[in-house]
């Protein structure tokens, strides 16, 4: 399931961390690339020690955990330190699958990457190109969202980035462990928490069919979770 989720970032947000990343230092991206991607990944990231990246990436970890679109579709259980990255002047980055697991240097902090994250901090119109393309079942999604805006997706699905042959894309990438493995299974809890919300917003929570639907999501989150 591929998710858009609007406004993680206020424009005034967006703006103030944008100031940040113009300023900031960037290197080679191919330093966070597996073997097989490093080979198509021609773009500039932030070093994953970087002030501005802990800082923006603390901004948006807060900003999730208030966010409950994110938590219906993630469930999460883990997210990794968000990472930037940077592409200008025909830099792109080819096919590829994420890796399984993602580690974060110096440290024993581990997690499954069960999907993946990328939130813009370009607006559209700003470059040309630069197109995340997510490919499943139904053919290929091409996804260029608003600045501040996120998609979440399967980091099973073979992706690519297009190159960018104007101005500059400039976005976070991240991955999340949910707590339910099964993207099937969190595609129903997530059609199912979304149908419970809209029913108890027409009769209200107490409804005796809203509550026994709440407590069938909650009694699937238990058999599927691992807390």
């Amino acid at each position: 399931m591929m998710l858009h989720i609007p406004q993680v970032l206020t424009r005034e947000q967006v703006a103030q961390c944008r100031d940040a990343l113009d300023g900031a230092q960037w290197i080679d991206g191919s330093v966070t690339a597996g073997v097989q991607s490093a080979q198509v990944k021609h773009n500039q990231q932030l070093p994953e020690g970087s002030p501005v990246a802990r800082a923006i990436g603390d901004a948006i970890q807060d900003a999730l955990a208030r966010n409950a679109a994110f938590f219906s579709a993630a469930l999460p259980l883990k997210v990794f330190p968000p990472l930037f990255n940077r592409y200008a002047g025909g830099d792109g980055f080819g096919l590829h699958v994420d890796n399984a697991i993602r580690l974060l240097r110096g440290s024993d902090f581990r997690i499954r990457s069960d999907l993946s994250a990328t939130l813009f901090f370009a607006d559209p119109d700003t470059y040309d190109g630069g197109e995340l393309c997510v490919e499943d079942t139904y053919g290929t999604h091409r996804v260029k969202l608003p600045a501040g805006d996120m998609v979440l997706y399967p980091s099973s699905s073979l992706h690519h980035v297009t190159p960018v042959t104007r101005g500059v894309r400039v976005a976070s990438f991240f991955w999340i462990q949910s707590m339910v493995r099964d993207e099937t299974e969190r595609r129903l809890l997530y059609h199912l928490d979304n149908d419970v919300q809209r029913l108890s917003a027409e009769r209200g929570s107490n409804d005796p069919t809203v509550v026994s639907l709440t407590g069938t999501y909650h009694n699937l989150l238990r058999r599927w979770a691992d807390a």
